[in-house]
C-alpha cells in the first residue's frame, strides 16, 4: 500500500481529498501546515506527497524544495487555482511531478495524477533494484530508462505529449523561429459536447474516444509536429515553419477528417472539433501570448456553433 502525505490548510479540502485517495487503497496521512508537513516527511518519508500552493509561512513551493533535498525520488503533485498557473510552472521546473488546479472539475483528475505519480514511484523502485543486482542486464535497463522517459513526457491515457514536455518543446521552436525568421502555428482543439459523450456512454467510452482520436490525429499531422493533449478533451498542436494561411489549411483537414471518422462504429459527424489557430509572429511575440489567441480564437469557433475552424 502506498503511502501518500496529504497537505492543505483548508481542512474540508484536505478531508476530500484524503477519503478520495484512501478510497484508491492508498494510506494517507494529512498535515495542515507546510510546517507540520516537513516535521511528519522528516521523521519518515512519503514516496508521494500532494500539496497546496498557497498556505500560510510556508508555501507548497518552499516545502518541495525542502522535500526534494531529503528525498529527491519522492513525486510531489502540487495543487493551485487557474488563476495561479505561474506557481505551477515554477513547481515543475523546481522538480514537481505534476500539478492539479482547484476548484476541481473532478475528483477523479485527484485520482489519475497520483496514480501516475505512483506508477513513476514503482519504476524507480525497480530501476534502482535492477542497479543493485542485475548491473550486468543493460538491455533492461535500458528499456525500463526509456519506460520512465515516455512516463515524464507523454500523456498516460492517449500516449500524446503531455503539457509539460509540449510548453518545452514550444519555447524551443520559439527561440529557433525567432532566431531564423522563421513562421510557426498553435492550433488550440477541443473535442465538441465531450462532458455529453461522457455522460451518453459513460467515461470507459470517453477514454476510448480520446485514445482513437490521438491515434487519428498523429495519423493526420507530420513527423515535425508536436501533438500534445493539454487537459481532459482539450489537445493543441505546434506546426513548425507552418504560416497562417498552412496552418488553416491543416486544421481545416483534420477537422473534417475527425467529422468524417466512424468512431468506435458511431457514425461519422457524432464527434466533431473546434479549433482555434494562431501563428508567430503575427499574432504574439511571446509563447503565452500565442497560446492565449489561440485559446481565444478556438472560443470563438466555440462560440459559433462549434465544429469548425477559427484563425486569429
Amino acid at each position: 500500500m502506498e503511502r501518500i502525505l496529504v497537505v492543505d490548510d483548508e481542512e474540508d479540502l484536505r478531508n476530500i481529498i484524503s477519503q478520495v485517495l484512501s478510497d484508491d487503497g492508498y494510506e494517507v496521512t494529512t498535515a495542515a501546515s507546510g510546517e507540520t508537513a516537513l516535521e511528519i516527511f522528516k521523521d519518515t518519508p512519503f514516496p508521494i506527497v500532494i500539496t497546496d500552493v498557497f498556505m500560510q509561512e510556508m508555501t507548497g513551493i518552499d516545502l518541495l524544495h525542502e522535500i526534494k533535498t531529503l528525498s529527491p525520488d519522492t513525486q510531489v503533485v502540487i495543487m493551485t487555482s487557474n488563476a495561479s498557473l505561474e506557481s505551477a510552472t515554477a513547481a515543475l521546473r523546481s522538480g514537481a511531478y505534476d500539478y492539479v488546479t482547484k476548484p476541481f472539475e473532478d475528483l477523479d483528475a485527484i485520482s489519475a495524477v497520483v496514480n501516475r505519480a505512483a506508477e513513476k514511484v514503482e519504476l524507480i523502485l525497480q530501476k534502482e533494484t535492477m542497479v543493485d543486482g542485475l548491473k550486468q542486464n543493460t538491455h533492461k535497463l535500458e528499456k525500463l530508462n526509456v519506460q520512465l522517459k515516455n512516463l515524464a513526457i507523454r500523456d498516460a491515457l492517449t500516449g500524446l505529449y503531455n503539457r509539460r514536455h509540449f510548453l518545452e518543446a514550444l519555447e524551443l521552436e520559439f527561440n529557433s523561429s525567432k532566431y531564423h525568421g522563421r513562421s510557426f502555428s498553435l492550433l488550440f482543439i477541443d473535442l465538441d459536447h465531450f462532458k455529453h459523450y461522457n455522460d451518453t456512454f459513460g467515461h470507459p467510452a470517453g477514454d476510448n474516444l480520446l485514445r482513437e482520436f490521438a491515434e487519428l490525429i498523429i495519423k493526420s499531422s507530420r513527423v515535425t509536429t508536436v501533438v500534445a493533449r493539454y487537459g481532459g478533451e482539450e489537445f493543441i498542436i505546434l506546426a513548425p515553419e507552418t504560416p497562417k494561411a498552412g496552418a488553416r489549411v491543416f486544421a481545416e483537414r483534420l477537422r473534417k477528417t475527425v467529422d468524417e471518422h466512424p468512431f468506435r462504429g458511431k457514425p461519422s459527424g457524432q464527434v466533431t472539433l473546434s479549433i482555434g489557430v494562431s501563428t508567430y509572429p503575427e499574432d504574439g511575440l511571446n509563447t503565452k501570448t500565442l497560446i492565449s489567441r489561440a485559446d481565444e480564437a478556438l472560443y470563438q469557433a466555440k462560440k459559433d456553433g462549434r465544429n469548425r475552424v477559427v484563425c486569429c
